[in-house]
């Protein structure tokens, strides 16, 4: 079982997908484990940037760029 609970990742799943939308357990579960590795590639990602910048905190600017290498983001 992941970190992220699957009630959220369930809603958010629905909320996108249309309200009648029904979800399998196993769907959940995979859902979760990909948005679990997307989360830790991005961390990586933002840490990298701010690193990069001497810096131990990362910035919103550092998320958007890690964002961006990731192609999330436009």
């Amino acid at each position: 079982m992941g970190e992220l609970p699957n009630a959220v990742v369930k809603r958010l799943i629905a909320k996108h997908g249309g309200n009648n939308l029904r979800i399998s357990a196993s769907a959940i579960d995979l859902a979760v484990a990909a948005a679990e590795d997307y989360i830790a590639r991005l961390a990586k990602e933002a840490e990298a940037a701010a690193l990069a910048d001497k810096r131990k905190t990362v910035m919103d600017a550092d998320i958007e760029a890690a964002r961006r290498r990731l192609g999330s983001l436009g």
